[in-house]
């Protein structure tokens, strides 16, 4: 497997995992690269950064998205206030990179086959608990989504094709996507460590053709995608939330289950590849999405969350504009590069 940076700088949801089963970042370590095991040979699906925990359940990430509540103030060059971007520009976005990516490495010799920004659209979000009766009555803990992703994994072209390359060609296609070293770019997260990714290689060039400001994008993104463990801990930590957690543990005791949280009943739950029978499965996430409703834990988790993410915003503010601004200038980019390919 090869160490790399995937093309995912577009705010993506992370496809679906159980919720981890503790807290806090990892503040080892002066500095740190950038990078991520590859899952999908040359460039992979799934971006992780190398920043520290998440608090996220089900789903490896928090979705940067917080809603169009969160337009601020101040303006983008285009005199439109800052947002965040829909779902569709989301996608948007992420599409012209995978576009330009593809086009690079096939200038460089190499085939890279574009895949979507969600490849699981059925893979969902719990933070903190599992509050959809809905889904879990479908999915439970979303073992089937950690299957399916599997699935996707194993069947992906581009590990196909990396793996089908001589070994002599293997070296080359890594330093076409990722550069030669991963320097030329530092970035610090809210905590103070150092994360440097390379300026050069296919993933910084169509960041660069999209952002424009490549070093500007870097940091923001790192910042970004350092708040929702910040803000997790903050929620989780907060006396409202371990309230609301006495009475959901009490509601799931009267539904015959023991645990004192929702992380120790995640802790409670099979490896994927073994997972509890379906019908069981389903039973206690349900008994959970219940609880979760009837105990006021699910509102009070969504109230902290909002109010910890404006807070941090707030206190980020710097990078959070630049996120906002960046993501917004690279809209008509964006459109030019999916419309050009279009007309091919």
């Amino acid at each position: 497997m090869v160490e790399k940076l995937p093309g995912e700088d577009d705010g993506s949801v992370r496809q679906a995992e159980p919720i981890p089963k503790g807290g806090g970042a990892d503040t080892g370590g002066a500095g740190r690269h950038w990078h991520v095991r590859n899952g999908m040979a040359v460039l992979g699906v799934v971006a992780v950064l190398a920043v520290g925990g998440s608090i996220a359940a089900t789903g490896a990430g928090e979705k940067e998205a917080r809603g169009q509540s969160q337009v601020q103030s101040s303006h983008s060059p285009s005199a439109e206030p800052l947002r965040e971007t829909t779902e569709a520009e989301q996608d948007l976005l992420h599409s012209a990179q995978q576009l330009l990516l593809r086009d690079c490495m096939k200038d460089k010799g190499f085939v890279y086959v574009p895949v979507p920004r969600q490849p699981l659209r059925e893979a969902r979000q719990f933070p903190y608990v599992v509050d959809d009766t809905t889904w879990a009555r479908r999915h439970g803990y979303g073992s089937d989504m950690d299957r399916a992703s599997e699935e996707l994994r194993s069947n992906d072209a581009n590990e196909r094709y990396f793996q089908s390359l001589p070994e002599e060609r293997r070296g080359p296609a890594i330093v076409a996507a990722n550069g030669p070293r991963p320097d030329g770019l530092t970035a610090r997260t809210p905590d103070g460590l150092a994360i440097t990714h390379s300026a050069q290689g296919c993933e910084s060039q169509a960041q660069q053709t999209l952002y424009r400001d490549l070093p500007a994008w870097f940091q923001a993104r790192v910042t970004m995608d350092s708040l929702p463990a910040l803000r997790g801990a903050k929620v989780i930590a907060d006396s409202e939330f371990r309230s609301g957690t006495d009475r959901w543990s009490a509601c799931m005791r009267t539904a015959g289950y023991v645990f004192k949280d929702p992380a120790a009943a995640r802790a409670a739950l099979p490896p994927p590849d073994h997972p509890l029978p379906h019908a069981r499965e389903v039973a206690m996430a349900v008994a959970e999405a219940g609880c979760a409703q009837s105990s006021g834990l699910a509102a009070a988790a969504a109230r902290l969350d909002q109010k910890y993410d404006a807070e941090l915003r707030k206190q980020h503010w710097g990078e959070v504009s630049t996120w906002l601004r960046l993501r917004l200038s690279a809209l008509p980019r964006a459109r030019s590069v999916v419309a050009a390919d279009a007309h091919r």
